[in-house]
């Protein structure tokens, strides 16, 4: 069962009367290759859950089950994803906070107070943020999960158009495998040309 300390910040809100809570965070700030995503998720009040837990805790198969199980608690859901090109163009803190803020956009209903993994936001809504938030709420935890889900989806999709560089195994992660691989075959439209070694090899060139 989902550990019931995750529980205590929604609760502290619905006390208070606030009953539309969103949990947002983002997955894939360190990786060499793909997009940051971000998820924005509002739970029905009273919602418990077996599996959800920050993602960084769960293995795959219990992310599946937790999404499951998010997705059938959930009032809304909406995801925010910066490209490559936009990592590259901004850097990796700003475009995940436009993916955040894109998420909580998509959402088909607007929350009244946002519970945020660690980033100061320029939004109308009342919202506070959290270091390791995704270890301390529930909503946060579920946002983790739908985020990482995606991403970890959009990799599987790139494994299969750039099967040589292993993005099935390290969702782009900069494993020994795929610093090899780009050692080998050099990098695709999905690498991240501002993070390293990437950034020093190419100017080798």
């Amino acid at each position: 069962m989902t550990d019931p300390k995750l529980y205590q910040y929604e609760q502290d809100l619905y006390d208070k009367g606030i009953h539309l809570i969103a949990g947002v965070d983002e997955a894939g700030r360190g990786p060499l290759a793909g997009p940051v995503v971000a998820a924005a998720v509002i739970l029905k009040k009273g919602a418990t859950f077996t599996y959800v837990d920050d993602s960084k805790k769960l293995t795959e198969k219990q992310r599946d089950l937790a999404l499951i199980e998010i997705k059938k608690q959930a009032l809304a859901i909406g995801i925010g994803i910066a490209s490559v090109e936009e990592i590259d163009l901004i850097n990796i803190y700003r475009a995940a906070r436009e993916a955040m803020l894109s998420a909580i956009g998509q959402l088909k209903i607007k929350p009244e107070f946002l519970l945020i993994d660690a980033m100061p936001m320029e939004i109308d809504i009342p919202y506070l943020s959290l270091i390791k938030g995704d270890a301390l709420s529930v909503s946060i935890a579920a946002a983790s999960i739908v985020a990482k889900t995606t991403r970890d989806a959009y990799m599987l999709e790139m494994d299969k158009i750039f099967p040589e560089y292993g993005f099935k195994q390290h969702k782009g992660y900069g494993t020994k495998q795929h610093l090899e691989a780009i050692e080998r075959y050099g990098i695709t439209p999905i690498h991240r040309k501002t993070y390293e070694p990437i950034k020093s090899m190419l100017k080798k060139k």
